[in-house]
């Protein structure tokens, strides 16, 4: 969970709940203890006397624009202004909609990490705590920032996931996947993750990481691979006797799951021991209280295959619990990522000029969250988007989703 921030002095915002336009008969606009609240502080960094529309509308204005369907600055000026009377019932508008160019510049320059920032005391203020929140650590390269012209590589965004909320809880922008090392360590600072369950890839699983999971009073599930030495081959040939073995005089814990739709049928068998003390090298990983193993396999219209995988973990050997953790991490993958990629179209979009694709990529996790909160329309989250564009009631029912009671 975001950790709560230190309170800060902050002069008066003209958003606050029970203001609105002078002029307008509106009555106070629920989105102002939302989204304004936590996003007025963001420093703006233009010059006064060439500043013609404020930096709240346009964040705004561009967050609403995301949700209902836009993709590009193009996109967003046009919604603007179809919305303008709704806009002007809480946003100030001295001077209309902004331009396409006005937004591109705006989030260009824009200082991601104070997005970022507004960003966590945003969720942090609207997330409802689960006991036992099993979050998800994983990067996402967004493939058509890279532009070949100014060697601007592409940016890579690790991202935490709370599974069973659906809510992206914080993000850090690294420049390539080989850097996830040391922005995880990063994204975990700013997160409170008491009592949750946090699993990752084989890119994060480092002593360093580990340990600092533990030290926040949280688990780890850590997927293995051959970055940790001979640890991999060793959890692996250890598995293998066991297996042939019949696990005799090896305690521990087996589950199977068989999962079938559209013509695939996947069996999935995972096994845990608690007794690490078989394995040498283990005491240098903080907190690791147990070994896994994952077999799955898969018919798919009478061709089958086999994937084993290998985890080391702090849960105590539980592996209903195991289980739970290895299925849930996908879900960042599922319920994230690939959302991103289709109702958002991330990896399509070719903003690219300074901060602006970092500074929409966190826009999309914030209008994510939002439309994820939603749960009045069964829907997907394509469908979400197009129905919050056509009616006002429907949006700023998203924009009030997820209020802590």
């Amino acid at each position: 969970m975001p950790k709560k921030p230190k309170p800060v002095q902050q002069k008066s915002s003209p958003y606050a709940e029970g203001t609105h336009q002078p002029g307008s008969t509106a009555s106070p606009h629920p989105l102002s203890a939302r989204v304004m609240d936590h996003f007025q502080s963001i420093p703006d960094y233009r010059v006064n006397r060439r500043r013609r529309h404020e930096l709240i509308d346009i964040l705004v204005i561009t967050i609403c624009a995301i949700i209902c369907g836009a993709d590009e600055w193009t996109e967003v000026e046009e919604y603007g202004n179809a919305k303008i009377e709704w806009l002007k019932t809480f946003l100030k508008l001295p001077n209309g909609i902004p331009s396409h160019d006005t937004f591109g510049r705006v989030f260009a320059r824009l200082n991601p990490d104070a997005l970022q920032k507004a960003f966590l005391s945003w969720v942090n203020a609207v997330e409802t705590i689960t006991a036992g929140q099993l979050v998800a650590l994983d990067g996402k390269t967004l493939r058509r920032t890279f532009d070949k012209a100014s060697k601007k590589v592409a940016i890579h965004m690790v991202s935490a996931w709370a599974c069973q909320d659906h809510l992206v809880l914080g993000q850090v922008q690294v420049q390539d996947k080989s850097n996830e090392i040391t922005a995880i360590p990063k994204l975990l600072e700013v997160l409170d993750l008491q009592g949750c369950t946090v699993t990752l890839d084989a890119m994060g699983c480092q002593k360093e990481i580990a340990a600092k999971i533990i030290d926040q009073q949280a688990d780890y599930v850590l997927s293995l691979k051959g970055n940790q030495g001979t640890l991999k081959e060793d959890v692996e040939l250890f598995f293998q006797d066991a297996q042939q073995r019949h696990f005799q005089k090896v305690p521990h814990q087996y589950l199977q799951t068989t999962d079938g739709e559209h013509g695939r049928i996947e069996v999935r068998r995972y096994y845990t021991v608690s007794d690490v003390s078989r394995l040498e090298g283990l005491a240098a990983w903080k907190g690791l209280s147990s070994l896994g193993m994952v077999e799955a396999t898969r018919e798919i219209d009478g061709s089958l295959s086999r994937e084993v995988r290998y985890f080391i973990s702090s849960l105590d050997g539980d592996v209903h619990r195991f289980a739970h953790a290895v299925r849930g991490h996908w879900g960042i993958e599922n319920s994230l990522h690939w959302t991103l990629d289709v109702a958002f179209r991330e990896d399509d979009s070719r903003i690219r000029q300074g901060h602006a694709s970092a500074n929409l990529a966190v826009l999309h996790h914030i209008a994510l969250n939002l439309l994820k909160q939603e749960k009045s329309l069964k829907r997907g989250v394509k469908c979400r988007r197009h129905k919050a564009g056509r009616h006002d009631d429907y949006l700023l029912m998203v924009l009030c989703a997820g209020r802590k009671n």
